[in-house]
């Protein structure tokens, strides 16, 4: 075989060799694009979730604290009530029933079940 031909088939084996490579080499550089694609979705999502959870403890934690405020400016008026009623009207006896007293007392029944539910949400989450 003349040295022309056998130069002509090295390099068509050369060329041939290569396109496989560039080949293998594409499949496989597509192979990790789509496989990066996809952790980095997950790891957003991952994020979101948690920025989500994050979000959600933080409004439940502030709602108790509203919720706890309300409580002590119940509190701050039933003493009112109590006082006026002792002092300024001088009645003979004050019970949980006396009407303007059992309104009050509801009012912060009614508040600390709102802050025990928000209290257990926020263990349920952290659990």
């Amino acid at each position: 075989m003349p040295f022309s031909d056998r130069m002509k088939e090295f390099f068509e084996t050369g060329a041939q060799v290569s396109k496989e490579f560039v080949a293998k080499a594409g499949a496989k550089a597509q192979d990790l694009g789509e496989k990066g694609y996809k952790a980095s979705k997950d790891i957003l999502q991952k994020a979101g979730t948690k920025a989500q959870d994050l979000g959600e403890t933080t409004i439940l934690k502030l709602e108790i604290k509203q919720l706890e405020g309300q409580a002590q400016k119940l509190i701050g008026r039933l003493g009112t009530e109590v006082y006026s009623a002792l002092v300024e009207h001088e009645s003979p006896g004050i019970t949980p029933d006396t009407p303007a007293i059992k309104v009050i007392l509801a009012e912060i029944a009614s508040v600390k079940e709102g802050i025990e539910k928000r209290e257990q949400e926020l263990q349920g989450r952290k659990g």
